[in-house]
């Protein structure tokens, strides 16, 4: 018998019905325009950075509005310190009609704990608006916090009893009690709103926010398990 003069094919030579299937999960390449592509990344993985850069302004700006309120309800519920004026050597004094008073302290206290609550509230209802999150989220929810704070201080120092006790004393006569301005001793409570903002919303997007795919686990012959 004689061999066939037909050589066989080249093995580089594949018709398009024997090529490679595509890996399983779908690995391949996007197709699309770059465009659709990029839009479809942002789909997935959330607003771009000049969206969460704007959100994120808007966050600060909008807390730190929220100081106002807490400097009205601060100004209300603080306790008052009551201090009376006298003269000595024809010049006014005012002193502390209760040396032993715990006011001041109160005063104090009553800042620390409406901060700690704005804190808490402002801190659910961003992350019930922006569940996903994101660093610039978190800088604008301590930043706003730390501002709102800094204004309700103020605020609640300009609505309170007069800053002048001398005048007030003069005013009111000798022997009169009245109330001294509110003041905040302890600065540190300055920070309250933002840490207690920052561990809430730490807290609730551990527990509650979106989780990322885990990727498909490999056997130990490289295929796919589910």
């Amino acid at each position: 018998m004689t061999a066939p003069l037909t050589p066989p094919p080249p093995p580089h030579e594949q018709s398009a019905h024997s090529a490679w299937p595509p890996p399983p999960g779908g690995s391949g390449h996007l197709v699309g325009t770059p465009d659709q592509v990029a839009h479809g990344t942002e789909d997935q993985d959330g607003p771009g950075m000049k969206t969460e850069v704007r959100e994120a302004a808007v966050i600060t700006v909008v807390v730190a509005l929220c100081g106002v309120l807490l400097g009205v309800l601060w100004c209300w519920l603080a306790p008052r310190v009551p201090v009376v004026g006298e003269v000595v050597d024809d010049t006014w004094v005012v002193y502390l009609k209760d040396s032993e008073g715990e006011q001041s302290v109160g005063v104090d206290g009553t800042f620390t704990l409406l901060a700690a609550a704005f804190g808490v509230v402002s801190a659910f209802v961003v992350f019930l608006l922006r569940r996903r999150g994101g660093v610039p989220l978190v800088v604008a929810l301590g930043l706003g916090g730390l501002l709102g704070s800094l204004l309700a201080w103020r605020v609640g120092v300009w609505l309170g009893p007069a800053q002048d006790v001398v005048a007030h004393a003069r005013e009111v006569g000798k022997g009169v009690t009245f109330s001294a301005p509110l003041r905040l001793s302890a600065k540190g409570a300055l920070l309250t709103w933002s840490l207690v903002g920052l561990l809430v919303h730490l807290g609730l997007t551990a527990l509650f926010g979106p989780r990322d795919p885990e990727p498909l686990g490999h056997g130990p012959y490289g295929e796919a398990r589910p």
